[in-house]
């Protein structure tokens, strides 16, 4: 069944990352640079429909409806057998490199608690550990695509042949932090009362003080709270002769009454369109637990203010969530709207990598309304199925759209897509094509790159030869899809899930991948 719309589930969230940071990598795969400048393609402007890399084939053998691009809702594996046809071998999607799904997850299992199932989003998961992909020469992408069998060589799970198919999308780090453009933030910053509470406005301060001090002279910041109703305590200032006045602001703040998420969002977003500065990257950064309970708590009225500063003035929204409880779907929901991202701080460690390590250099943008499309050969391929983007889907037709919201994309970071993948018996040659489609942030023109991957390719057992970044990106997926009560093909119960994370933390040296396995015998024990 074609993606016509996309979906929102209740899904996790706290908030920033993405376009301001997120992760790096190395890998192969196949690409093919489509600039618009050198003629090959041109924007679709949405009055003539885009076409597709392959023509469905009738609906023959094709993937189980529901599961054509793995965007309209999970699956289990019962459903992954089901004979209907679908009406084409495409699956289109808007990047996502939040991370905050995973954040809070770990937050909520090391406290002794299951996180809810509506709360993970798997490419969450995936999108928080460094991959292995090369990074391109120019400000666009590198396209990999690769894969295994789950279930050794011979790849079959239940009888039937499965395979994991890796899409992965790098752009390019920042050469130096004064390269990029200045930066005019307006940080909004919940001092309701739930703040209070240890790890909540006590780290924002931390984090933000922080922050006042890596910034460069000719950025700005603006600061906007709010409880009950929200206030202005600094409009857009120069960071230059201004800091120890920023500090004095951020130090001052003290948690007060309710949380009214809509005024601070609404004041932080005429904050920012006051003093916005051309020439700049000029974002909204929204600081909350967001447990909204006063003013409008409904997303869809607090969206029409970001979408219409969006659209009109290029400002986007990032967040960081933070609390042992936050309102989770509102500020995932926010920040796709804005075109931002999300992440979750906890600790002070956390919180310096956000604001110290990554933000500082991350403010600019490699990519606007960047999206996705993988066209499945139906010579090769009888079913697939994405793990996770539910809230990310876009119409097949809209993927030349240019009018149509995609995802925001910074330097340095990387994207992943996994999907389950079964062949037909006896297939050999093309299994895929990905194609990327992004906008210059600058000047709007669209370029895209594409990477495709064959059976010889995806032939080799998962545990056993495939790269050690695909493998942890598998257990991630495998790890998140325990947790929201899916399956995957070919899944490890979460003792051995647990022993392969650590196996590969080991290999890699990674103490993110440490934290993974941690995090799953953490689930174990809770199951137990």
């Amino acid at each position: 069944m074609k993606l016509s719309t996309r979906t929102y589930r209740g899904a996790a969230a706290a908030i920033l990352a993405g376009g301001m940071l997120l992760t790096a990598g190395c890998g192969a795969g196949g690409q093919a640079d489509r600039s618009s400048h050198s003629g090959e393609q041109r924007a679709n402007d949405g009055s003539k429909p885009a076409p597709v890399p392959i023509a469905p084939d009738g609906g023959g053998g094709a993937p189980a409806e529901g599961v054509d691009g793995g965007s309209e809702g999970r699956q289990k594996d019962d459903a992954l057998e089901d004979s209907r046809p679908a009406a084409d071998y495409l699956s289109t999607f808007a990047l996502d490199v939040d991370t905050a799904s995973y954040g809070y997850a770990r937050r909520t299992l090391a406290d002794g608690q299951r996180p809810q199932p509506g709360d993970i989003r798997p490419e969450e998961f995936v999108n928080s550990f460094r991959q292995d992909y090369p990074r391109p020469k120019g400000d666009g992408f590198s396209v990999t695509v690769d894969g295994a069998r789950p279930r050794g060589a011979e790849g079959e799970v239940d009888g039937e042949d499965w395979s994991l198919v890796r899409v992965g999308l790098s752009t390019r780090p920042s050469d130096r932090a004064g390269e990029r453009p200045p930066a005019a933030l307006t940080f909004v910053i919940d001092i309701s009362g739930s703040m209070a509470e240890p790890g909540r406005l006590d780290l924002v301060q931390e984090s933000l003080g922080i922050l006042t001090d890596e910034l460069r002279d000719d950025d700005s910041i603006a600061v906007v709270t709010f409880s009950d109703e929200a206030e202005t305590r600094l409009p857009m200032t120069r960071l230059k002769a201004s800091r120890e006045r920023i500090h004095s602001v951020i130090d001052s703040l003290e948690p007060t009454d309710s949380t009214n998420v809509e005024a601070g969002v609404r004041t932080g977003y005429d904050e920012a369109v006051e003093g916005r500065r051309r020439g700049a990257t000029n974002r909204v950064v929204l600081l909350s637990d967001a447990l909204a309970n006063t003013g409008e708590t409904d997303a869809d009225a607090i969206l029409d203010r970001i979408d219409d500063a969006r659209r009109e003035y290029g400002i986007t929204l990032f967040g960081v969530g933070v609390g042992s409880e936050y309102g989770d779907e509102l500020m995932e929901r926010l920040a796709d709207k804005g075109d931002g991202h999300t992440t979750y701080v906890s600790t002070s460690r956390q919180a310096r990598k956000v604001f110290v390590d990554q933000l500082p250099t991350h403010v600019e943008l490699r990519a606007r309304d960047a999206k996705a499309q993988v066209a499945f050969d139906p010579k090769t391929v009888k079913q697939f199925r994405l793990i996770g983007y539910e809230n990310r889907a876009v119409a097949d037709e809209d993927f030349r759209n240019d009018r149509v919201d995609g995802g925001e994309v910074g330097p340095g970071h990387t994207v992943t897509a996994l999907y389950a993948v079964r062949l037909r018996e006896g297939a050999s040659g093309h299994v895929a094509t990905a194609t990327v489609r992004w906008l210059d942030p600058r000047t709007r023109a669209p370029h895209e790159r594409t990477g495709s991957v064959e059976t010889d390719a995806i032939d080799g057992a998962l545990w056993d030869g495939a790269s050690e970044r695909l493998q942890v990106t598998a257990v991630a997926a495998y790890f998140a899809e325990s947790l929201r009560g899916g399956s995957m093909p070919g899944a490890p119960g979460l003792g051995e899930l647990a022993e392969r994370a650590g196996t590969l933390a080991k290999s890699t040296e990674d103490g993110a991948v440490r934290q993974l396995a941690e995090a799953i015998r953490q689930a174990q024990r809770l199951r137990d």
